[in-house]
């Protein structure tokens, strides 16, 4: 009796029960794979923004919320908490490179919200070795804007067009190359024309500092909260506020792949009982032939897996073209939107794809157990006697 024979041929036999158990593993799998892509590209994207920040020190408000740290790498609206007067007297600290500030106010484009940050030109395109595409960059003081070119192919805009905030017209001047971060996705003025159209005075959202000494950066953060009353965190904990707060979302929507693969095991479960008792002479005959209670058990349980193996497979599959199709609707979300780069893509990781199969054929193995177990229990008189 070849084993690997009878188990193809029995799990092939009936094609409607294949084919609507199949379809339980593999919603389940590929639940599991859009959710977990697309959790694993959400902190693939934190991790792009943080080190595209630049900063080894990051100053904001004295709240220290890790939603603020999170607005801070996605380009979000911010309280303009710090006078000018402290990154002046930051930048002046022996040891400290750069501290260039930010301010992030609101503006719309075609009646949609975009992020406008104000920024000191030079010195941000020091900072952040930004590359002009097309036009120039900005003037110091100049009453125009240079934008991320995610905004471009968003709203088809050129160099010449207009854009209006607060009832001022802003000529775009230039084109940023693409960055892969927030940027692509943000309208740039110089830092003192926003303060003035947005009537904020001299004050700004958060500073990046560099300093000379990362090893030396617990000092530096007390240096700076001894100049004014600002929250100093470094980019190490700036990275792992942001990724606390993913982590929360990710629980939930591995919760939520586990239902699915729950309702999937009972599914198995289910398929399995059945044909117990539909092959209770066949059961019957090979133990009248012979076979032990393990070779049932054995027969039983290699079903079960061979249904997880091709159900992960599919599941696979199934989970790639879903997340490419989900990835655009989902990002209209405003967290997910302002975290993620310009493109929505979805990767499957070698991890993935080893964890995805050995779930599915761990799962499918450990749901066969019982009704394994059972069938391996049968006699060949109980057997026959029922057919």
């Amino acid at each position: 009796m070849n084993i690997s024979r009878l188990v193809y041929k029995n799990i092939f036999r009936r094609p409607g029960r294949f084919l609507f158990t199949m379809l339980g593993i593999t919603i389940g799998m590929a639940s599991f794979v859009a959710l977990m892509s697309m959790g694993d590209n959400l902190r693939a994207e934190v991790t792009t923004q943080a080190e595209a920040l630049g900063a080894d020190l990051v100053v904001t408000s004295r709240t220290n919320c890790p939603f603020e740290h999170l607005a801070v790498l996605s380009g979000e609206l911010m309280p303009e908490a710090i006078h000018m007067d402290v990154v002046r007297e930051i930048a002046t600290i022996n040891g400290v490179n750069s501290a260039v500030p930010y301010l992030t106010v609101g503006g719309s484009i075609n009646q949609e919200l975009v992020g406008v940050t104000g920024i000191l030109p030079e010195e941000m395109k020091e900072h952040r070795s930004w590359l002009v595409k097309e036009g120039s960059y900005l003037t110091p003081g100049s009453e125009e804007v240079i934008i991320g070119a995610g905004l471009v192919e968003q709203f088809q805009l050129e160099i010449g067009d207009t854009l209006t905030f607060r009832g001022y017209d802003f000529p775009i001047v230039g084109i940023l190359d693409f960055t892969a971060t927030n940027d692509d996705r943000t309208v740039f003025m110089p830092l003192e024309v926003a303060q003035r159209v947005y009537d904020l005075g001299e004050y700004v959202s958060y500073v990046a500092v560099t300093v000379n000494n990362v090893e030396r950066v617990e000092e530096f953060a007390s240096l700076i909260t001894d100049i004014s009353n600002v929250s100093v965190i470094t980019d190490e904990e700036l990275l792992g506020s942001v990724l606390m707060i993913l982590g929360s979302v990710n629980t939930t929507l591995q919760m939520i792949a586990g239902v699915a693969l729950l309702a999937a095991a009972f599914g198995i479960i289910n398929t399995m009982m059945t044909a117990i008792y539909e092959r209770r002479r066949e059961i019957g005959i090979l133990r009248a032939m012979g076979s032990k209670g393990k070779t049932i058990f054995k027969i039983f349980v290699l079903e079960s897996g061979l249904y997880g193996f091709l159900g992960g497979l599919t599941g696979l599959l199934v989970g790639v073209v879903v997340s490419r199709f989900a990835a655009p609707i989902i990002e209209q979300n405003q967290f997910v939107a302002r975290v993620g780069g310009a493109e929505p893509v979805v990767t499957l990781s070698p991890l993935l794809i080893i964890t995805v199969l050995g779930l599915s054929i761990g799962i499918s193995t450990l749901s066969g157990l019982y009704p394994a177990w059972k069938a391996s229990k049968l006699t060949p008189m109980e057997a026959i006697r029922n057919v």
